[in-house]
């Protein structure tokens, strides 16, 4: 049993004792005690005195003096305006470090009963255009939260939902056939998906001046965009295609794959993966069916032009179009098809799309439309809402190309941590493989701990050079940390350290080596809430504190030269902790740390 249930417990015994009713577990309310105050767990009185029918200083000094004579952890209490600040003996302490570090799962929960099945969505690109940017914080999210919450126990499947159909992926395919000239990957030596994205970028530029000409004859801009030739035949091969128009369906299988094969080398790069990749394609026909089984059921209504809207007026939103006029889809349309087919495939319990913010009202709707459809699992849908990623000079704007692509930002950053490595004098006396292999670790190790630190909610801005700094709240100052710590226990192998849980409980110990023993004790509780948060940033910062922490205690006290046994054993079991702990939470940001730096 740990400490907190074994002060909740208690307490409720020393109510039912001294004030002569027993209360609800649910009034027990223990807390960490915070950093301002003296004590490790604190009592919060205040639902208690409707039983004490005492003031809440009062309330609380009896029930600290019975938890002080009861529970051998506790060796003082302190009352602050209704709050019963315990303290915890460093026994205590010692002992729990001596419990886990035999733990090789420390902070994971194994066969845990009733897991629950969570798909989780992430990346879900265009076949119109390479992985950019904002697609790098939306991967690096979706496969930290998948690999947080399978560290809790509950079985995780990683999806990915590929838009390959719809009126953007007809631009680039139409600016292909008209200034393309035969032209593949290999004749151009480039990966399919940029070349795709640079047909993309085509349209865009011949569209807009196919307007300007427009608007030059006397059309309006709202005109001149709906009627530009260019668009008008883009909406013709969408037709075209729905239709399996042979020609249209060869050039997109051909196209698409080009796309797919490049996005699958920036996913490795990337160091993401999924359990099943969905083709919008392939599930756009199913939310077509929903839809016109709503429409015979009068869930959903049909406009004098034949489209198909949901009518939510009475939900207090507006109405959506579900079906064109032609009798096309549009994005909620294949959301409701592959959020059936997810449900049927996994029998999931939840499901989490992890896509940016600008989407919160679709999400919204689409939730609402399924339960509309009858579907009781829609109320399990969950939408991690993101904030975009901004450069120092502002958004990025793909249909005009400028991004910053994912490929190019990734190979920047290998670049810049060898730039910086140099510098530092970090790469001294390393053969070119491991050298190239550490360069590589903390290039992507910056990139993913500078995105994930931050709170997903915000809007964030990157910078590649301040990621990469060896000091402050980054990657390779935590991987140092981490490379430190290992190189420490390996000088210390001549002492023959076990880590079997020896520690001698009186063993001297400091307020710097207590407080580290702490921030250890807290790593269980950071991973259950960042689970059920599903945020990165909660782990990823306290990765950062802990090795804050521990380059302070390093400073401060000796460890190789510490000639008093206990002491010196103490100091090492601690350092190994912390180094497993780094290793452990860093890798559920899925980055890795190198053994020596």
């Amino acid at each position: 049993m740990d400490i907190e249930s074994r002060l909740k417990e208690t307490v409720i015994d020393a109510v039912h004792e001294i004030f002569g009713q027993r209360p609800d577990e649910k009034s027990i309310q223990i807390q960490k005690t915070r950093k301002d105050f003296d004590g490790d767990f604190t009592l919060v009185v205040f639902p208690l005195l409707r039983i004490s029918k005492k003031p809440p200083d009062q309330t609380a000094e009896e029930l600290g003096e019975y938890l002080k004579d009861k529970v051998d952890q506790i060796y003082g209490y302190n009352v602050i305006k209704g709050f019963l600040n315990l303290s915890i003996d460093k026994s205590f302490w010692i002992s729990y470090l001596n419990s886990v570090v035999q733990n090789d799962n420390f902070g994971f929960i194994k066969n845990k009963e009733n897991p629950k099945t969570i798909l989780i969505e992430y990346s879900s690109p265009n076949t119109n255009k390479p992985l950019h940017l904002g697609h790098i914080r939306n991967n690096l999210l979706g496969y930290s939260v998948a690999k947080i919450i399978e560290s809790q126990g509950d079985k995780v499947y990683k999806v990915n939902l590929v838009n390959d159909r719809g009126i953007h992926i007809c631009k680039s395919m139409l600016a292909w056939q008209k200034w393309g000239n035969e032209v593949t990957p290999e004749k151009a030596e480039k990966k399919g998906d940029h070349l795709v994205g640079d047909f993309y970028v085509k349209f865009d530029q011949e569209y807009k001046k196919e307007i300007v000409k427009l608007k030059s004859s006397g059309s309006t801009e709202q005109d001149a965009a709906k009627n530009a030739p260019l668009m008008l035949e883009a909406q013709e091969m969408l037709r075209k295609w729905e239709a399996r128009d042979p020609e249209v369906i060869s050039l997109w299988t051909e196209m698409n794959k080009w796309v797919l094969d490049g996005f699958d080398i920036t996913y490795k790069n990337l160091g993401v993966s999924f359990d099943k990749v969905y083709l919008e394609s392939e599930t756009y026909k199913l939310g077509k069916e929903l839809v016109l089984k709503g429409l015979e059921e009068n869930i959903f209504i049909k406009k004098d032009d034949g489209s198909v809207w949901a009518d939510l007026t009475e939900d207090g939103l507006d109405q959506k179009i579900l079906l064109r006029s032609d009798g096309t889809s549009v994005y909620m349309t294949q959301d409701l098809g592959t959020a059936h087919q997810r449900f049927t495939d996994y029998n999931a319990d939840e499901a989490i799309y992890v896509v940016g913010n600008e989407q919160n009202y679709h999400f919204q709707i689409l939730k609402i439309i399924l339960g509309k459809l009858g579907f009781s699992w829609s109320e399990h849908l969950q939408h991690l809402s993101y904030g975009m990623v901004e450069l120092p000079e502002g958004k990025m704007k793909s249909r005009e190309g400028k991004v910053v692509d994912a490929d190019d930002l990734l190979e920047e950053m290998t670049s810049t941590a060898e730039e910086m490595s140099l510098e530092l004098g970090k790469l001294d006396g390393y053969g070119e493989n491991e050298r190239k292999q550490i360069i590589e670790t903390i290039g992507l190790g910056a990139l993913k701990y500078f995105m994930l630190k931050v709170d997903p909610k915000k809007t964030m801005t990157f910078d590649p050079k301040e990621s990469i700094d060896f000091n402050g709240n980054t990657g390779p100052f935590i991987q140092y940390t981490y490379a430190r710590i290992q190189s420490l226990i390996g000088k210390a192998k001549d002492k023959d350290i076990k880590f079997s849980g020896d520690l001698n409980e009186s063993t001297k110990v400091s307020d710097k080596e207590l407080l580290l023993i702490k921030f250890i004790y807290k790593y269980p509780e950071v991973l259950q809430e960042a689970a059920k948060d599903h945020s990165p940033a909660q782990v990823a910062n306290y990765i950062y504190d802990l090795a804050k922490e521990f380059n302070q205690f390093y400073h401060d006290h000796h460890v190789l030269s510490e000639t008093d046994e206990s002491i010196f054993k103490l100091r090492i079991y601690l350092s190994r902790q912390v180094g497993n702990i780094i290793k452990s939470g860093m890798s559920l940001l899925g980055i890795q740390v190198p053994e020596r730096m």
